[in-house]
This record gives C-alpha cells, structure tokens and sequence, in this order.
C-alpha cells in the first residue's frame, strides 16, 4: 500500500506519566500501539530528551518488537543542526507515530524546540492523523507551557516551579508526570496558583491520558490522571513576597480519572449536568474540563467537543 492509499486516522496525543511497563503486561505500550494502527505502523522514536541514546532506542526497540511492531526506528538528535535535516523532518512527518522518551524535558525542547523535527510532529498530527506520544520528560514537553521543578518542596511554594515554552501539542493544561509517585500535586497547585488559566493535569506512572483532539479523552494503565481547575480560584500568590510564606488557594477543584474513565459527550451541558456516550451522568464542570483539554490541540482545528 503506497504512502497515498493510507487510511487517514484521527490523530491523538497519548500522554504517558513514566514508569511504563515494558517488559510485562505493557498495557499503555500495547494500547499506543493499537491507536497507531496496529503491527504495521511506521514508528519513530525519538530520544533527544536522554543523553543515553543507544540505551534508552534499546529498550523501546525489544518493547515495540515484542508487541509485534515491523516498523520502528530512532531518531538520533543531539545539535539543533540535526532536528533541522529535512531527512530526518521527512521522517517524522511520514510517521503514524512518533513517541517522545523521557530524559529532561529541557534537554528536549533546547535540542528541538522551533526546528524542522518540532514542525514535522505538529503537521503528521494535523495533516496526517498521526499519533505523538511522550512519556515522563516527553509527556511534560507536550504542552505548550512546559513545567519544571526547581526545588522538592511538598507543600504548595510560589518559588518551586519555574515553567518554560514546551511543544505546543495542548495550550490548556500543564502536564505533570511521576504524579502520586513523587508527591507532586503541591507543585502542581503551585502551577495553578501562578497561571490559574491553566489546568494542571498530574499523570501517574503506568498510566496514560489519551486525547482525541475536539472529540473526548480517556485513561488507561494502573494508575489515574488528576485535573486540577483553578479558574475561579482565590488565592494570595500576589500578595506573597517571603517564598517561606504558604501559599493559600482557596474553591480549586480537583478532578480525579482513574484509569478506565473515557469521557466522550452526547452534547453539551445543560442544567449543570452532562451525559457521556456510554449513558453516565457527570457535572458540567468535568465537562467544561474536557472540552477544554480535548480541543486545546492544533490537531482539533477548532471542531466542537460535541455536536
């Protein structure tokens, strides 16, 4: 089948908190698998976030063999020379899915960030239907305002979290990785204090949020995806000059997805509550969080969540 008798896919952004299995069950893996197109996808991966390249292509290399992918291979960057050759561009944009390892995620986004590769991933997804997908340092440099931390600080610190330009592939949310693991919501409602537009979304480990842009998103893997919404939040983050001094936010709202949880929509919320296309009933407010995740990506071309 030549390159013009593929079947055009919805495109997806599959979000993964780190610490994926990959030598058991790979639950998330075999699913990103599937959302790529099965055994003959074209897979890329790409490890400019690690300085260990050799090591880190070896173990995405045996896991994506063992589930049975015929078309896979690195894409070695380490110079910004090399995320501007149009070979390795063609590359990515010809991919049904390019997968982000973790690593650092500034490593990342200074090796690729407004480069070839960078405009090759963003046009596979919106022209192609193509599936980028990112896992722990990958997963935070999806988004467009990418988080890092500067200090392990537990409680919520104004001073513990710096944020910096990231890939653009969700404008809405911040994405956290290693979540519950690491004990990251304090940071998190750091995030959401500093920037309240912004939806802070935790991601745990082994587990991954999967957004089909304008259309829903769901959670697979073992563990769960926390949303945190500080739109109508008060709070003193301006009034705080000591960085000792705690920070107070008061009518944040958290939602909690467990892995399982899909929420795609028959239509739009009335009455405060909304119905999923599987017939639950949620508040309007979780769908007012959806929408706002599932149609921040360029892939989404302004579609409605709902018809």
């Amino acid at each position: 089948m030549g390159q013009g008798d593929r079947v055009r896919r919805a495109g997806h952004l599959f979000i993964i908190g780190g610490a994926e299995d990959r030598e058991e069950d790979k639950v998330v893996l075999a699913r990103f698998v599937r959302v790529a197109g099965g055994a003959d996808a074209r897979i890329t991966v790409l490890t400019a976030a690690s300085s260990y390249h050799d090591e880190v292509w070896s173990v995405y290399d045996q896991a994506f063999s063992a589930l049975g992918v015929r078309h896979r291979m690195p894409i070695l960057i380490t110079s910004r020379d090399e995320a501007n050759d149009e070979a390795r561009a063609q590359a990515v944009y010809e991919s049904d899915a390019i997968f982000m390892t973790g690593g650092d995620q500034k490593r990342l986004l200074s090796l690729i960030g407004g480069t070839r590769i960078d405009r090759a991933m963003h046009r596979a997804l919106r022209e192609r239907g193509a599936c980028i997908a990112g896992t722990s340092a990958g997963a935070s440099a999806m988004s467009e305002h990418m988080l890092y931390d500067i200090g392990r600080e537990p409680n919520p610190a104004k001073d513990n979290v710096q944020i910096a330009a990231g890939l653009g592939f969700m404008r809405r949310a911040v994405i956290d990785q290693h979540f519950s693991e690491r004990k990251r919501l304090g940071r998190l409602l750091a995030v959401v204090a500093q920037n309240p537009y912004l939806l802070g979304c935790g991601i745990d480990e082994n587990t991954a949020l999967v957004v089909e842009p304008g259309l829903g998103l769901e959670v697979i893997g073992e563990g769960a995806v926390t949303i945190l919404d500080g739109r109508e939040m008060l709070s003193n983050f301006v009034d705080t000059e000591d960085r000792r001094e705690r920070l107070e936010l008061t009518n944040v709202k958290l939602h909690l997805m467990p892995a399982g949880a899909r929420y795609y929509f028959d239509g739009a919320a009335q009455g405060g509550q909304v119905r999923t296309t599987d017939g639950r009933t949620v508040p309007a407010a979780l769908y007012d969080v959806v929408a706002a995740v599932a149609s921040s990506s360029d892939a989404s071309l302004g579609a409605p969540l709902a018809a």
